[in-house]
């Protein structure tokens, strides 16, 4: 039986529950085996949920959901162009239908379905997607994981500015990360801008903002805006030919360093941290907050924009999935809003604004005042 429908708590009903015997009765009583069934089907889509994110990344990296972007195919058909044998394509592709990718036509072959055309159209997913072998590769012990006896793991190699990066990671190491980083923050960007309204801002320093995405959004909103980018020198040299190809070059400052071991520029009326935050432990957090502090005039706005914990209301996404994330980077943690608030505070900002998002999921957002 689930918590919500239980009209009992405390310690005892949980215990009495726990009993395989009472699980058995449950199934069966009309009264409970309702909420007894939805339990363990809930339990158990958790359970395979590995398996169903790896027929995903399947998905992905055969190309299948590109091959039916022009309609629809046979498994056989499907399974040559991919070099995998029928029978085995048959069980991916019947895997992608019953998630949702996919659909079976009435002649038994598949085409995608709207969430499958969604995941080729939300800019960075299948990116990200193939991403997150590494993450599976460090959540292959979580036990060993939480303990901190893995070693060094696969996200902290992907992500190496994290641990104090001073413009030493070698390039071809930063085009990978900075490209990622770039296409996954487009949602990010376009709903941060959703929240945050622009208008009255002149000129806006993005520090962290890898080669640009969310000063490029930014830029082409707001025609009248003045930017900065300030981030790592392998990372932002890839950010002039982006803010070319907008239209906001002319607008647009590129100042390379690191927020570690450099001052942060000055002159701008708004920061940006656009998921840079959670990537940190709290002390590297209070300094880069306190170089934002006192770079901002009076009236100036600090926007922290990133995925947040549910705080005593812990999220199903957040909570899970970015705390386990950050805690695989072996630095940073997903904090909550108020956590947020109070790491503001210790280094000056007193009012705030936390604006309604529309996907936490994707970002929520907090903005400091410096008064």
């Amino acid at each position: 039986m689930s918590d919500a429908s239980a009209p009992w708590r405390g310690g005892w009903f949980n215990r009495l529950v726990a009993r395989p015997g009472f699980q058995s009765w449950a199934s069966r009583f009309p009264l409970t085996r309702h909420s007894a069934r939805a339990d363990g089907a809930a339990i158990f889509d958790i359970v395979q949920g590995f398996v169903a994110s790896q027929a995903l990344v399947a998905l992905v990296e055969l190309g299948v959901l590109e091959r039916l972007r022009g309609g629809a195919k046979s498994a056989e058909s499907l399974g040559d162009a991919c070099d995998v044998p029928a029978d085995r394509m048959e069980i991916l592709v019947r895997a992608g239908t019953a998630l949702g990718f996919l659909k079976r036509r009435r002649d038994g072959r598949f085409g995608l379905s709207r969430k499958g055309a969604a995941v080729l159209g939300v800019p960075g997913l299948t990116s990200m997607i193939r991403h997150h072998t590494a993450l599976y590769d460090d959540l292959r012990d979580p036990v060993a994981l939480l303990r901190g006896d893995t070693g060094s793991t696969q996200l902290a190699k992907f992500w190496p500015y994290v641990f104090g990066a001073d413009g030493t990671v070698p390039e071809d190491v930063a085009e990978t990360y900075s490209d990622l980083m770039a296409q996954s923050q487009l949602l990010v960007a376009q709903d941060t801008l959703q929240a945050v309204n622009l208008k009255e801002t002149g000129h806006l320093l993005d520090i962290g903002g890898g080669t640009g995405a969310f000063l490029e959004a930014a830029g082409r909103k707001y025609r009248h805006l003045e930017m900065t980018l300030f981030d790592l020198p392998q990372v932002v040299q890839q950010a002039r030919a982006r803010f070319d190809n907008g239209g906001i070059l002319e607008r647009a400052s590129i100042v390379p360093g690191s927020f570690r071991s450099d001052d942060v520029p000055g002159g701008a009326d708004a920061i940006s941290l656009v998921r840079v935050l959670y990537d940190h432990a709290d002390d590297t957090v209070v300094d880069l907050l306190a170089k934002a502090y006192a770079a901002l005039p009076e009236g100036g706005r600090l926007i922290v924009s990133e995925p947040m914990s549910g705080g005593s209301r812990p999220d199903r996404i957040c909570d899970v999935y970015f705390a386990f994330y950050t805690m695989a980077m072996q630095t940073g943690r997903t904090r909550s809003i108020d956590e947020v608030q109070r790491l503001c505070e210790a280094v000056g900002f007193r009012q705030f604004v936390a604006p309604k998002v529309h996907r936490p999921f994707v970002t929520s957002v907090l903005i400091a005042i410096k008064t």
